[in-house]
């Protein structure tokens, strides 16, 4: 087993989400599973969303949700829900629950350290022969990342497990798309493996068919499948990180199934899990 500051420890990066994130017994188990990477010599990094508890806070506050074009417009006012959401009930209960298994974990948001520069986002969405752009509000893009932050809880053991938000450099607070800020954070860290947890087996040719699994593809097919509506809904932005990631750094990406944990072990023993996606 290597030690916390080897030099050859490879970095496996996690995206966390979905109905995963939902059901504790599941949870708990995601947790055990990263828990046996650390033990097999891993430095692991979780990166989670929360969009079921960003909408629960909204509902107790009384704060109606907008959406455009698939994406929560988030006011100054909401923006304080999200945070206390994402950081304060999501990030909190996870390293609880790393610690309370014998794991040291460390909780940050992209704001801390200056671990991510966002950028405000404007989205364009086509209607009929038109594009138009769109203000979601407080909703950001990554610019820049330093891993320093990340690095240094690696170092010590300990798992850093990051929530997506991150100021500009005005210190304006941005909500980020979780799955954009792992691909981003995974690029950066040249991770060895990139892994995106969702609520399926990987990529299906068919939706309805889960025997149409895609093993593999390399990255530059993305856009192909996009058009031919194989890649559609919300596994598009799963892709697109996974693409970012690659072509910032990180060796390989898989898209796996959260809701079957073991495939979160199996996925970096090169067992054939998921649908990997190559450089």
């Amino acid at each position: 087993m290597t030690t916390p500051n080897s030099p050859d420890q490879s970095i496996i990066l996690i995206k966390y989400g979905g109905n995963a994130m939902i059901n504790e017994n599941l949870k708990k188990e995601i947790v055990q599973h990263i828990g046996s990477l650390k033990d097999q010599g891993h430095q692991v990094v979780l990166v989670h969303g929360g969009g079921p508890f960003i909408q629960q806070m909204l509902d107790l506050a009384k704060i109606e949700s907008e959406f455009i074009g698939g994406h929560r417009k988030t006011t100054p006012e909401a923006m304080q829900y999200v945070e206390m959401a994402l950081k304060g009930q999501v990030n909190g209960s996870l390293v609880s629950l790393f610690n309370s298994l014998g794991y040291k974990a460390v909780g940050i948001s992209g704001k801390d350290g200056g671990l991510a520069i966002a950028k405000k986002r404007l989205h364009q969405q086509k209607e009929g022969n038109e594009t138009k752009i769109y203000d979601l509000g407080q909703v950001g893009d990554i610019e820049k990342i330093d891993v320093s932050l990340v690095k240094a809880i690696l170092d010590s053991g300990s798992v850093p497990v990051v929530t997506c938000l991150a100021a500009d450099e005005k210190g304006n607070d941005f909500n980020i798309n979780a799955d954009m800020f792992a691909g981003h954070l995974a690029g950066a860290l040249k991770a060895a493996q990139y892994l995106v947890l969702t609520d399926v087996d990987g990529l299906l040719k068919d939706i309805k068919d889960p025997s149409s699994l895609i093993k593999e593809i390399p990255y530059t097919e993305i856009d192909s499948l996009i058009e031919d509506k194989v890649i559609q809904g919300g596994m598009i932005p799963k892709m697109e990180s996974c693409r970012i990631a690659l072509q910032n750094g990180a060796k390989k990406a898989r898209i796996i199934n959260g809701t079957k944990p073991a495939q979160i072990v199996a996925a970096t023993q090169n067992e054939n899990s998921g649908t990997l996606i190559r450089p």
